[in-house]
């Protein structure tokens, strides 16, 4: 929750951007999931690299590298289903191998940059700076030293880290608020109550702080809601069977892969009622939430290896959706209804809308009492 804390001014500036942005579109339609993802992207950047982020070509070559990593991450791979030679060589054989290495030595001789960068004696950045309470990569860098001989993490650890730090927090979290955009304004009641609750809370402020936010409950029920529906990662990452285990009448042996469906689960009519239905109000009464403790609700996952990211993403995407809210009213370009849009799926890794809303942005400003 520190590096949460210590990332409240970046995720203020940023949003401060969004909102610049969006009021100067005028009446003309955006799709709205460019503008979060920019949000988001900024956040996670200065969050991990500092300022350094900030440089058009550091940003433009590492996003390139990162798209790579995850188209390969999504592809498949015949050894998946049948491990061993056969399906070793027959991935050879359709160049996979080849791109696998292909990429990996881009990400690594990337990462391989920035820790020289950091590193580099030359650049005065030392820890407990103020200029690097926010920055990620010189943390890890500080605590990757500090172990000296017992190497617990090493210099591999801390590439691995950040590699996780943008793919898990990035996308999943402006997929997550782009479904919540469109499941809100296909639901003009559910909107209104949202934004109500929002515009009551925040008063006559300029836009929302981090100090309204544990005020505005059903903002958190819209958010469940969206992550029961719409999970960001449908298939979360699989796990191990240390013994022989018997589920369902089944019996698992050791060492087998289980890949639990968190898409699924959020849907089961077992669990839940209506569970198509987008109802934020199933939870008022309830105390199920996506912290591991429940699992009908396992968008993080759950266990020891629950997403280390969770109180980052979910502070990111409450604090995002609550300023967009507040901010703006939204309507859907003339001629549009919302049972026009589209909630139809596509991805692999994640699971994003296949067509992009578009909705128009009015900026909202309270009225002097």
């Amino acid at each position: 929750m520190r590096r949460v804390q210590a990332a409240r001014f970046t995720r203020g500036a940023q949003v401060d951007k969004l909102i610049e942005n969006l009021s100067c579109v005028g009446r003309n339609p955006v799709a709205i999931h460019e503008h979060i993802f920019a949000t988001v992207d900024g956040i996670v950047g200065a969050f991990a690299w500092g300022d350094t982020y900030a440089a058009e070509q550091f940003k433009d070559e590492f996003i390139h590298v990162i798209n790579e990593s995850l188209a390969l991450l999504s592809s498949f791979s015949t050894e998946d289903f049948f491990p061993g030679a056969a399906g070793r060589m027959v991935d050879r054989l359709t160049g996979l191998v080849s791109r696998r290495e292909k990429i990996f030595g881009m990400l690594d001789g990337f990462f391989e940059r920035v820790l020289d960068q950091y590193m580099d004696p030359a650049r005065g950045n030392k820890p407990g700076d103020d200029s690097s309470r926010s920055n990620l990569v010189q943390e890890l860098i500080d605590i990757w030293r500090e172990q000296g001989a017992t190497k617990h993490i090493t210099r591999d650890h801390v590439k691995a880290i950040l590699m996780d730090t943008f793919v898990g927090g990035n996308n999943t979290s402006s997929v997550t608020m782009h479904w919540a955009m469109s499941e809100l304004i296909r639901h003009p009641a559910e909107l209104k109550k949202v934004q109500d609750e929002i515009r009551g809370a925040v008063g006559d402020k300029e836009r929302v702080q981090h100090d309204d936010m544990p005020k505005l409950k059903y903002l958190r029920m819209v958010v469940k809601e969206t992550m029961r529906l719409h999970p960001p990662a449908t298939l979360l990452v699989p796990r191990l069977t240390t013994r022989q285990i018997k589920v369902g009448g089944y019996d698992i042996p050791a060492n087998m892969k289980v890949i639990v469906n968190a898409w699924a689960i959020g849907r089961d009519p077992n669990v839940w009622e209506n569970p198509e239905e987008f109802f934020p109000e199933r939870f008022q009464e309830s105390d199920i939430d996506f912290n591991g403790a429940h699992f009908e609700l396992v968008p993080f996952g759950a266990g020891r290896r629950i997403c280390p990211g969770l109180a980052m993403g979910v502070a990111n995407v409450e604090f995002i959706l609550a300023n967009l809210l507040y901010c703006f009213n939204w309507e859907l370009p003339d001629g549009v209804r919302g049972e026009d849009v589209s909630m139809e799926e596509e991805g692999s890794l994640t699971f994003h809308k296949k067509i992009p809303l578009m909705v128009v942005p009015t900026r909202f400003r309270m009225s002097p009492k």
